[in-house]
């Protein structure tokens, strides 16, 4: 994945709940997300990491933050109005890191990274269905990329 980021210029601003001026995508898949969502008629609201869902990290076993990447208030097909809370990530990181032979910094890092996002969408799931929204991962098969 080529890492890049920048600020997304919101078209539908009253679509937009925070402040539609500082959008940030951190990759290019978050920019093809954004744009999907604020030109889709089906989208009622959206936003990105405007809100937290607090987490104990499985690493320093200390409370996080957890700042989702994108909530969005749609209408669905028969009329009603969802809230999905969205995520988008390589499918890597959403995947146990094969084990190998030689224990690296760089394979630590992966276990790491896993653990904690397991930790963090185990606590997004759970605030979820607290509420009666959805959350779900989006990665580059949803994407087609």
């Amino acid at each position: 994945m080529k890492y890049y980021q920048g600020i997304y210029k919101v078209k539908n601003r009253k679509k937009y709940k925070g402040d539609p001026d500082n959008v940030i995508y951190r990759s290019s898949w978050e920019s093809k997300v954004f744009s999907w969502i604020d030109n889709n008629p089906n989208i009622i609201s959206w936003g990105s990491e405007e809100f937290h869902i607090p987490y104990m990290s499985p690493v320093d076993k200390r409370p996080h933050r957890y700042f989702p990447d994108i909530i969005v208030q749609m209408k669905t097909q028969t009329g009603q109005t969802k809230t999905m809370v969205l995520e988008i990530k390589p499918l890597a990181q959403t995947q146990m890191p094969k084990p190998r032979q030689r224990i690296t910094e760089s394979y630590k890092n992966e276990i790491k990274t896993y653990a904690v996002n397991q930790a963090k969408w185990k606590a997004a799931d759970e605030y979820c269905k607290d509420r009666g929204w959805e959350f779900k991962i989006i990665t580059e098969k949803d994407l087609g990329i």
